[in-house]
């Protein structure tokens, strides 16, 4: 068990919920004429950041549903706001970020190399879950969801040197072997490229009005044991996460987890909406003898090495201490 465990204060930032995936155990996702749903307005996000910004966050989470440009209404709605692409629609939002005083994270479903090659320069880090190598019927209709091609966007951020977070989803249909496999492949990635900085062990629970609302949510036992086999498999310098607005995390950090993801202070978690943030304070509290310590978007790890561009520079130099952790 390590000495202390990390986590990060952010923004969370849903600027779209229309998506070309179909995964039966969403909630986020929605149709073009869905009453709920949208594609946020610079007008509606800055306030946002800049309240994120007052209240100690470090980070913006932007999330995106996949290439919603195959959907022809969200193509009008890009459109109307001035947009031919949702990737140039996340560099001016990154821009505006970072000139509020946030370091971006984008998560934006499966891209190609040209699409993290220009997000690259105006994000700290970036992240797509594998959730698993497993063909399952959670993903039929779910093109993104095709392992291969969450694989080869992981390696397309490897090759560029993009600080990366990956991970699986527990209980969704896979198998041990097939949860074994995935983390094998994520292994595989960092031994090749060094880039995978964390990786979520993320429980499933089920959702109401969802064709998986009564599908069992992993078992406390089946976390620990995918905990113990994570931390056998990855290398020593890949962090481990788990959401502890989720999972009581303590029991998972005695098993190799060490690291409890970004909270935020002002936002909820769009992706799991019922399940509130643990305050700080909360934090302390959950991990019982465990110290906590406060990281940006960016592991130390990554800020040494200079993986971030000269447009971050300043910034991450404000934020960060002689360690590459979050200054206090």
């Amino acid at each position: 068990m390590d000495e202390f465990v990390t986590f990060c204060r952010n923004v969370f930032v849903p600027v779209t919920n229309v998506c070309r995936n179909k995964c039966t155990y969403c909630t986020f996702r929605r149709e073009p004429d869905d009453p709920q749903a949208q594609l946020m307005q610079i007008e509606e996000i800055i306030p946002i950041l800049e309240q994120g910004k007052k209240a100690g966050c470090t980070e913006v989470l932007f999330t995106f549903g996949e290439y919603a440009e195959e959907i022809p209404q969200y193509k009008e709605w890009l459109k109307d706001i001035g947009y031919s692409s949702t990737v140039d629609y996340i560099c001016e939002l990154c821009k505006i970020a970072i000139d509020i005083g946030l370091l971006p994270h984008t998560n934006a479903g499966v891209l190609n190399y040209m699409e993290l090659e220009k997000l690259k320069p105006l994000n700290s880090s970036m992240g797509l879950m594998l959730e698993t190598t497993a063909y399952i019927a959670a993903h039929e209709g779910s093109p993104g969801k095709e392992p291969s091609r969450r694989i080869k966007t992981i390696r397309y951020a490897g090759e560029l040197h993009i600080p990366f977070t990956t991970g699986i989803l527990v209980g969704i249909g896979e198998t041990l072997d097939d949860r074994i496999n995935s983390l094998l492949s994520i292994a595989e990635l960092h031994e090749e490229y060094g880039h995978i900085q964390e990786v979520i062990i993320q429980n499933f629970t089920p959702k109401p009005d969802t064709l998986m609302a009564k599908v069992a949510a992993p078992t406390e036992e089946e976390m620990m044991q995918v905990i113990l086999i994570a931390r056998e498999i990855l290398p020593n310098d890949v962090a481990i996460q788990v959401a502890p607005n989720l999972i009581d995390p303590h029991l998972l950090i005695q098993c190799g987890a060490n690291d409890l993801g970004g909270i935020s202070p002002t936002t909820i978690d769009w992706i799991n909406p019922e399940a509130e943030w643990p305050s700080v304070s909360e934090l302390n509290e959950m991990v019982h003898e465990v110290s906590l310590k406060e990281r940006l978007p960016i592991y130390p790890q990554y800020i040494k090495k200079g993986w971030y561009s000269d447009t971050l520079k300043d910034l991450i130099n404000d934020l960060s201490d002689e360690e590459g952790y979050r200054k206090t």
